[in-house]
């Protein structure tokens, strides 16, 4: 496994909800930069939320009424929990890490392997 694992992604029908979890390995990512991307059929991967290691939140603007993203730094985990769900959200959602590492701005980043989504009646 790798230093991120999401977990949550299975059948949801239409309207239903999702929360998806994103268990990092190491404390360290308590200081970086957590978010949810998606990478639907035919399309490229995409921005869903973002939380910065202080908690500031940001949302993609077709999710940001019905999604909510935090994080529990104690237990080094990310969540994403999606309501109102349509079969355009189907997916395959990945976690990322960021964080920058020297004054020129150069950033490590970190993704997870990715959990599937379907959402279908």
């Amino acid at each position: 496994q790798g230093d991120l694992v999401e977990s949550g992604g299975g059948l949801v029908q239409p309207g239903g909800s999702l929360r998806l979890s994103c268990a990092a390995s190491r404390r360290a990512f308590r200081g970086y930069r957590m978010a949810w991307y998606r990478q639907r059929p035919g399309k490229q991967r995409e921005l869903v939320a973002s939380i910065s290691s202080s908690g500031s939140t940001n949302y993609e603007d077709s999710v940001k009424d019905r999604a909510t993203i935090s994080r529990d730094n104690a237990k080094n985990t990310l969540y994403l929990r999606m309501n109102a769900l349509q079969p355009e959200d189907s997916a395959v959602y990945y976690c990322h890490a960021r964080t920058t590492v020297n004054v020129e701005g150069a950033t490590v980043e970190h993704w997870g392997q990715g959990t599937l989504g379907t959402v279908s009646s």
